[in-house]
């Protein structure tokens, strides 16, 4: 099959996004094994060393999440021009969204290099947590392209209704890291002992053949990367349609780590353990999202594809579908965690301390579950229907408005318990208040083309 075919405008509703998210869930499930394996490995060198990989998760999803900012304007855009049935478009679109993370790599990575040590600082690391910090976070901006354009790269091929490529993609890296940390951070056979040094070695090396993949996807089997040299001014049309969704929704993402790093201080004044805590337990929620996060992702090319071919109520019962799923799976999860919470935290630390602030992460937060799929869904299919500002407004209210302010005062009267209370409170007024907006988008996207329509067929111009 190739991109010309707009794949997700027909069949059953239902079934298309469960085709769709299953191999999502796979490649989800993948790079959140991938950073599971980091956490289980590096644990086995020490508190302060997991503390240190804690520290990183925040810096690691500010670059993660411009990337996924950047691949979600070309999904969006991509999708759309599919829909259209506009293939040169999309060609260029493809091709544009690779040169302009190329250009984000360049200037991230140099930015990073000299700014690892004031910056943890301002986090709250010190003394040997930050050794280990700068040994990590040097190696890992040296590679950085391979984090950033496999992230656009596996969007676009997203974009063509396609979720079980980049789902193998993903895998194979997780497959990879898996083997070479091990290896690198404990020196097993002629290989020396790195320690955490190894484990960004590992990550770098697992992310360039995530690189190498989905180029060749892209270039020899769905032929959607032109070599064409292009006029300057097409150039800087297709960065201003990726960018006008791709910059709000990079800021609706950069948020969540932005929030969880002044979360981060916070728990660094109760000491190395409640962060290493803190960070164990943010990993194992990504994995209970893994399902949620996998269709929020998958809503976006089935939302482009329908608004290009008009077909509005395919949205409108897709979207209600998926919010169904998101209560059901949150409710899900936070009986897993009420019950095994404990036993998974001792999985990865035998300190009692840290075991006791991940269990007591997983009691509490996983409440707010299923209101927080609805957030991320509703704010996926905004972006796609040119409307990345209210879902940058959604997410910056939950997260500075509402999580920031409540986490301060709960720990100021109930301790760090009080801190992860304040996340699934934001999460139900948020999420609550998206499933408001989202609706009122969709119905004015859809007044919007009828009227069009209507002023086409009476011979006027719009």
């Amino acid at each position: 099959m190739t991109v010309k075919n707009a794949r997700l405008i027909e069949g059953p509703i239902q079934k298309t996004l469960i085709k769709l998210t299953i191999p999502m869930i796979l490649g989800t499930l993948g790079m959140v094994i991938f950073n599971l394996a980091d956490t289980f490995f590096v644990g086995q060198l020490g508190t302060n060393q997991l503390a240190a990989l804690s520290f990183t998760f925040p810096v690691v999803l500010v670059v993660s999440s411009i990337a996924m900012g950047l691949g979600i304007g070309a999904s969006a855009v991509i999708s759309r021009a599919i829909g259209e049935g506009n293939y040169d478009k999309v060609k260029r679109l493809t091709t544009d969204s690779l040169t302009l993370s190329l250009i984000f790599v360049g200037f991230f990575a140099l930015f990073g290099l000299f700014t690892v040590n004031p910056l943890f600082r301002l986090l709250g690391a010190s003394g040997e947590v930050l050794s280990y910090i700068s040994q990590y976070m040097t190696i890992w901006y040296f590679g950085v392209i391979f984090v950033v354009i496999p992230m656009v790269g596996n969007n676009a091929i997203r974009a063509t209704g396609d979720t079980k490529t980049p789902g193998l993609i993903m895998v194979f890296a997780a497959f990879i890291n898996i083997i070479l940390d091990p290896i690198l951070i404990f020196g097993i056979g002629p290989f020396p002992r790195l320690e955490i040094a190894g484990a960004a070695i590992a990550t770098v090396i697992a992310r360039a053949s995530t690189l190498i993949l989905s180029l060749l996807v892209l270039t020899l089997r769905e032929k959607i990367i032109t070599i064409k040299i292009p006029e300057f001014r097409e150039v800087i049309e297709s960065w201003k349609q990726i960018l006008y969704i791709g910059l709000p929704t990079a800021t609706t993402r950069i948020v969540i780590p932005l929030g969880a790093g002044v979360i981060l201080s916070i728990v660094a004044t109760y000491g190395s353990e409640a962060v290493a805590g803190f960070g164990v337990a943010t990993r194992i929620e990504f994995f209970a999202l893994t399902v949620v996060m996998s269709l929020a992702s998958v809503l976006g090319p089935f939302v482009g594809q329908n608004w290009g071919a008009d077909k509005f109520d395919r949205i409108k019962s897709g979207m209600k579908f998926s919010y169904k799923f998101s209560l059901v799976w949150g409710f899900f999860i936070f009986l897993m965690f009420a019950i095994f919470g404990s036993r998974i935290g001792s999985f990865f630390s035998n300190d009692p301390n840290v075991i006791f602030v991940t269990s007591l992460y997983l009691l509490i937060v996983p409440i707010g579950y299923g209101l927080y799929g609805i957030l991320v869904m509703a704010t996926s299919a905004m972006s796609v229907l040119k409307k990345p500002m209210d879902a940058a407004i959604l997410t910056l209210t939950q997260t500075f408005l509402l999580y920031i302010p409540m986490a301060y005062i709960g720990s100021y009267f109930f301790g760090f318990g009080g801190v992860f209370a304040a996340l699934p409170i934001s999460y139900f007024i948020v999420g609550i208040i998206s499933n408001f907006v989202l609706n009122r988008i969709v119905l004015s996207r859809e007044n919007s083309k009828e009227t069009g329509a209507i002023i086409r067929g009476a011979g006027l111009r719009p």
